[in-house]
């Protein structure tokens, strides 16, 4: 069974599962074993920017090792035992469906007017601060976590489990969970984290950008401005203090006719972004709606992008 008939199972499977509460995810597992390494290194090696890098290319390597074993050795009992596990690894890598369910609340407090209980549902998914913000900045910040996690949720796994299958989709999962565990520019993670957000950085260096394209086709789907998301989105993609981050926000910003980016509170402090896109009218709630509706047609267009790769390469 080729790549791409695992992937396409297990993204139907995302799309209709999600991911169920109190099942173990691999990626709560690999959290726990990173915070567990993070504590022998930092005690063992003096030097956090060399501690931290042993602890990224331990566990992504562990990672990828792990999954690697557990498929050929399901593989060898029988080949359909191997597929089965290919296709759970390669699910839980996938984060449709999820992405939708979790910012799904943020909208519908919206609607019925509880910024209260807007902010709270908001807090679950973005790591700023929220008890002061307005229904704009809930808004912005909601729209700015859907583009962003188009990419690291959902095409970048796809890109990755179509160039080496469950072990390096997971071993992307392991990246990206290091770096939201340790990526943060401040004392305790400056030098520990440095390698895990590096490593982010070139894993979903390609995946951002090709997300422009993507998500500009599927704006034009959407009966939105196709060619203005691609042209911001070049113009802005670099404009974000992330080198990836941007251009997935710029693409949506300029589908929208929105501005993205601004001042935002981390832990109290102000961190102020440049501005993504020409904001030629305000945040609606119904650009959440619009946001997602172009993270789903393109997830299904990376998905098109996937099997159309494997189709090219197959004999005739």
């Amino acid at each position: 069974m080729s790549f791409s008939f695992q992937i396409a199972i297990a993204f139907i499977a995302d799309l209709l599962i999600g991911d169920p509460k109190n099942y173990p995810h691999p990626v709560n597992v690999i959290a726990h074993l990173a915070f567990r390494l993070e504590t022998f290194t930092r005690k063992s090696i003096s030097n956090l920017k060399v501690a931290g890098i042993l602890t990224t290319i331990s566990i992504v390597s562990l990672s990828f090792l792990t999954v690697w074993l557990i498929v050929e050795g399901f593989s060898f009992i029988h080949p359909w035992l191997g597929w089965i596990t290919s296709i759970l690894f390669i699910y839980t890598t996938l984060s449709v469906r999820s992405l939708y369910v979790e910012s799904l609340p943020v909208l519908q407090y919206l609607n019925e007017s509880n910024l209260v209980k807007a902010r709270e549902s908001l807090s679950n998914i973005v790591g700023r601060d929220t008890s002061n913000l307005d229904k704009e900045e809930i808004v912005r910040a909601t729209v700015e976590t859907v583009a962003e996690s188009t990419v690291d949720g959902i095409i970048a796994p796809l890109f990755f489990a179509l160039l080496g299958g469950a072990p390096l989709a997971i071993a992307y999962k392991a990246i990206n969970t290091m770096d939201s565990l340790f990526g943060y520019k401040n004392d305790a993670y400056l030098n520990f984290g440095w390698a895990s957000a590096r490593l982010d950085d070139l894993a979903n260096w390609f995946p951002a950008r090709l997300s422009l394209p993507i998500m500009a086709i599927s704006a034009c789907l959407c009966g939105l401005s196709g060619k203005n998301s691609l042209t911001i989105g070049m113009r802005d993609g670099t404009k974000h203090p992330s080198p990836n981050s941007g251009f997935p926000e710029a693409a949506v910003a300029g589908a929208l006719g929105i501005r993205l980016g601004g001042t935002s509170f981390y832990s109290g402090k102000k961190n102020v972004k440049p501005f993504i896109g020409d904001g030629s009218r305000q945040l609606e709630i119904s650009d959440i709606t619009q946001s997602h509706k172009i993270m789903f047609l393109s997830a299904l267009l990376a998905l098109m992008f996937v099997l159309l790769i494997e189709i090219s390469h197959q004999p005739f």
